[in-house]
């Protein structure tokens, strides 16, 4: 199971972002994935006015901020616990 985190250096939400993702993943183990969008015109161009976005395994999960509780659900959920 991969967590992608898309985000930027500098950005204090994506931090924060990158900081719920580590917690969860303490209590539910999955890879983290972070793209830095500075590196890539078109996920630059997608995602710049709504980092950080989160996917799981390619799925959209969230804008801005992690919901850390849903977070953990999904992948329990798709771990079949």
């Amino acid at each position: 199971m991969i967590v992608t985190l898309y985000g930027r250096p500098g950005c204090h939400l994506c931090e924060a972002a990158r900081e719920a993702l580590l917690r969860v993943q303490a209590s539910a183990p999955f890879e983290l994935d972070e793209i830095d969008i500075e590196t890539d015109d078109e996920l630059h161009k997608r995602y710049l006015e709504r980092i950080p976005v989160i996917t799981l395994d390619g799925e959209h999960l969230f804008d801005y901020e992690v919901d850390e509780q849903a977070l953990l659900q999904r992948i329990v959920y798709r771990e079949g616990r």
